[in-house]
């Protein structure tokens, strides 16, 4: 990686660049009622709780893969599909320590949390932009190692 990008990455930090659009919504909620949230808010997530304690989260590509591909109804309540336990990062975490948690996890979106809070999102979009801040052979660059990452997994 090129010593200026992979600096920066160091020494960016979650809450940096994390989104504050965050929804959250009761694990006894509908997938039907998440999902007119989700599009409503334009957010790719929702985050599940209990007791509003945060204990899951629902993507897109669960709607993809764990309802409309198994044939859900969508009176369904949401925590019968939602990635439980809730993966997260610190908002002081670095971008660099992001990626390594979606590498290592295998997923496209990390809660950001404080104080029990749920109090952004980063995505691998998040950490894309940032990296385009650097030359067209930089961004080449990083992103071909995307690419492999993601060819291991």
């Amino acid at each position: 990686m090129h010593k200026k990008l992979g600096c920066f990455m160091h020494n960016t930090f979650a809450n940096q660049i994390m989104s504050k659009d965050v929804l959250t919504v009761d694990k006894s909620t509908s997938l039907q009622e998440a999902a007119l949230s989700m599009s409503k808010l334009k957010v790719g997530c929702v985050i599940v709780t209990k007791d509003d304690k945060p204990i899951g989260i629902v993507t897109e590509r669960d709607f993809v893969t764990k309802v409309a591909a198994e044939g859900r109804p969508l009176f369904t309540e949401i925590y019968e599909i939602m990635s439980s336990p809730l993966i997260t990062l610190d908002p002081e975490d670095t971008v660099w320590e992001a990626s390594e948690l979606m590498k290592e996890n295998l997923i496209h979106k990390l809660p950001v949390k404080e104080n029990e809070k749920i109090i952004g999102v980063v995505t691998t979009t998040d950490i894309v932009k940032i990296c385009s801040v650097g030359s067209d052979s930089e961004m080449r660059r990083i992103c071909d190692q995307i690419l492999l990452r993601m060819k291991d997994e």
